[in-house]
């Protein structure tokens, strides 16, 4: 009986074991970071769209998104970012590191990967200092395509993005595509 008991307990605790200690840390904070700086930017998002429709929403974009980046960066610790194999502004192009993982994103997504569950960590040496490095990739959602898509974009919405962005280059994406990717980094 004290067999059967323990090798249950043995058997429930293998199983078990490497889900709990399959995330790290670091892992689990990068990801609470970009939780919060995706909930106050879709909730900037949200509040713009009903003020003044997708015109309205690009200046979310242009003006707070970084503005909030900036914000949880200081709050945080962190380095806080956005990059994009197709960016809308050149300050947000991939470094060399950062554009290899994004194309491993899309390899991911390709072999049937849910976009939601592709990220990617490391642990690299900066400066002779220890840094992990956190990325995750951003699905493209239906809102979205207000501004990144490709013929649904109206041409009022055209006009503001060429003001605004004139070497952009994040358009033509559907609905389920890899936006871009959050991008964040800590000295250890």
């Amino acid at each position: 009986m004290k067999t059967g008991i323990l090798a249950a307990a043995l058997l429930a605790t293998s199983i078990t074991a490497p889900v709990m200690a399959d995330v790290d840390p670091n892992v689990a904070e990068a990801r609470q970071i970009i939780k919060q700086f995706f909930t106050q930017l879709k909730g900037e998002l949200k509040k713009a769209m009903k003020e003044g429709g997708p015109v309205h929403a690009i200046s979310v974009c242009n003006e707070k998104a970084p503005k909030i980046a900036d914000d949880i960066s200081a709050k945080t610790g962190w380095y806080v970012a956005r990059t994009s194999l197709k960016p809308r502004a050149p300050t947000n192009s991939p470094l060399p590191w950062e554009k290899k993982v994004l194309q491993e994103f899309e390899a991911e997504k390709a072999a049937g990967k849910p976009v939601k569950a592709i990220d990617y960590s490391d642990v690299v040496e900066e400066d002779g200092k220890k840094v992990f490095r956190y990325m995750k990739a951003i699905p493209t959602g239906k809102i979205c395509l207000n501004c990144h898509g490709g013929a649904e974009v109206k041409p009022e919405v055209e006009k503001k993005l060429q003001e605004l962005y004139p070497s952009d280059k994040a358009r033509g994406f559907k609905e389920g595509d890899i936006r871009g990717a959050f991008v964040l980094k800590k000295t250890l």
